[in-house]
């Protein structure tokens, strides 16, 4: 295809608007806090051992090998550290929220304490700056008359 004399190079020219290949979206949930984390990680990894283990179980149960056995008492064993870890997860995690704080929401307690709070304090500076103007009111009164 031969192109005009003045078209040559035209597609050049042309701004062509690249799209990102991905588009930057907020998290929908907050990031798990670290302990917890660690926490869930591990006890991934530990079921994830204790599936393989308890196949490895069920095929050499199927071909009649002497390690059946064996792979058996291991699968029993790992499926107890594995409730174990998934308990680690549950039970770091209350630990915590009761150590740092609930998660505001509109139904939590928290938010309504603090808000308490927060009103007290307010009105309580609020009475401690009312009383130092009448004090000082009445200071600047005495000075006046001496």
């Amino acid at each position: 295809m031969v192109e005009p004399a003045g078209e040559v190079g035209s597609w050049e020219r042309q701004a062509v608007p690249r799209r990102p290949l991905w588009v930057e979206e907020p998290a929908s949930r907050r990031r798990m806090p670290d302990p917890v984390r660690t926490a869930a990680v591990r006890a991934v990894l530990v079921m994830s051992l204790t599936i393989i283990l308890a196949m490895v179980a069920f095929l050499t149960a199927l071909a009649g090998s002497w390690l059946s056995f064996p792979m058996v008492l291991s699968g029993v064993a790992s499926t107890v550290v594995a409730t174990w870890a998934v308990l680690d997860v549950w039970v770091t995690r209350q630990v915590w929220n009761q150590r740092n704080g609930v998660v505001s929401e509109p139904s939590s307690s928290a938010r309504q304490l603090r808000r308490e709070r927060r009103r007290a304090r307010r009105e309580a500076r609020a009475a401690q700056r009312a009383a130092a103007r009448i004090g000082r009111r009445g200071a600047d009164r005495r000075l006046s008359r001496a």
